[in-house]
């Protein structure tokens, strides 16, 4: 019994070793993180909660030197299309808007959420926007046709693919 005992041990203890450490800090980070802030409210598209959300904050080191991470954050929406709420923006620390589209535009959210707060769950990236499609924002923003042509070059942004979205009531 004790040669078994140690044997199954010894498995154990090599097929952990063994076991990949690819996986980024911010998916073991999101799932035993404590809750930022408890929300409670309507969820939009996949369910979420705000349990092991991160505060929007701690994106830059949730991604590290990666280009995405699957991650949960929690913080305050400051814009939301207007057109028909299928997107909507979060201030970074840096002062820059992080735009939050919703996963095979599957789902949209009220137009008003400007000032509220929400938890978005799914996958933060470093990208460069095109103009083009900041021009399509800006419009869909309500910006003026002078601010619209004023944006001629591309944009790096931390941008957001949201499964789920859930809204403090």
């Amino acid at each position: 019994m004790k040669l078994f005992t140690a044997t199954l041990a010894a498995s154990l203890l090599s097929l952990a070793a063994c076991q990949s450490n690819t996986t980024p800090a911010t998916t073991s980070a999101t799932t035993t993180a404590a809750p930022a802030v408890a929300v409670t409210g309507k969820t939009y598209g996949a369910a979420t909660t705000s349990d092991g959300a991160l505060p929007l904050a701690e994106l830059p080191k949730a991604l590290g030197n990666q280009d995405s991470a699957k991650v949960k954050l929690v913080g305050t929406a400051t814009g939301v299309c207007q057109a028909k709420g299928c997107w909507l923006t979060m201030k970074t620390t840096e002062g820059k808007e992080m735009r939050v589209r919703f996963k095979d535009y599957a789902f949209f959210v009220p137009k008003d959420l400007t000032g509220k707060t929400v938890v978005i769950d799914g996958w933060a990236h470093r990208e460069i926007v095109p103009v083009e499609d900041l021009q399509h924002y800006a419009k869909d923003a309500g910006k003026s046709a002078k601010e619209v042509a004023a944006i001629t070059k591309p944009d790096e942004q931390l941008t957001f693919m949201a499964d789920g979205v859930l809204v403090q009531d």
